[in-house]
């Protein structure tokens, strides 16, 4: 924060919807120049991603169902933090669940806000390498829709600019592991 900027004050914060993953809530802030209004928040835990590379270079995806688009996007496996979980512990569990790969090398690659203009969310991300294939597929969760995809980089780049559905944090992550990737 630049020195002298003065932070709006918080007057009033109401919860609007409680729910299994994110609230909602609406606060009512006075601004430094003392003009007051409403900002609506999604409060959300925050999510770990992963870009697992396999030995052969090429990049473990899913396509997914997602109901607020009506549709599939193509994304890194990722998931939302349990209360007190570390993102690492989150991402390892996930990446098996999701795409039946587990990893033995991890590297943090950074962490951003996925939609600061209306949510709190954080994205941790991962690059997972030395990966194996899990003898059992794991069971997917019965409010999941997921198809495993293996895309060499170039294969993703190309998708992303022929415009195939992909997720904004996918996207960000990627950009994160090109210096890994090349």
């Amino acid at each position: 924060m630049p020195l002298g900027r003065e932070l709006p004050q918080l007057l009033k914060q109401r919860l609007f919807h409680k729910g299994r993953k994110f609230n909602f809530e609406v606060n009512r802030l006075r601004l430094p120049n003392k003009s007051e209004g409403e900002w609506e928040c999604i409060r959300h835990p925050g999510g770990a991603l992963a870009i697992p590379v396999t030995p052969e270079g090429k990049l473990v995806l899913v396509r997914q169902y997602r109901f607020a688009i009506q549709g599939r996007l193509l994304e890194f496996p990722a998931g939302t933090l349990e209360p007190n979980e570390d993102p690492l512990e989150t991402i390892q569990r996930e990446i098996e669940e999701e795409t039946g790969y587990r990893a033995h090398k991890w590297d943090k690659l950074g962490e951003f806000f996925l939609a600061p203009g209306y949510s709190d969310e954080i994205i941790f991300a991962f690059l997972a390498r030395d990966l194996q294939k899990l003898e059992i597929p794991p069971q997917q969760d019965e409010d999941e829709d997921i198809e495993t995809v293996l895309l060499t980089p170039e294969e993703l780049e190309t998708a992303i600019r022929d415009g195939e559905p992909v997720d904004a944090k996918s996207i960000a992550s990627f950009f994160l592991a090109r210096s890994f990737l090349i």
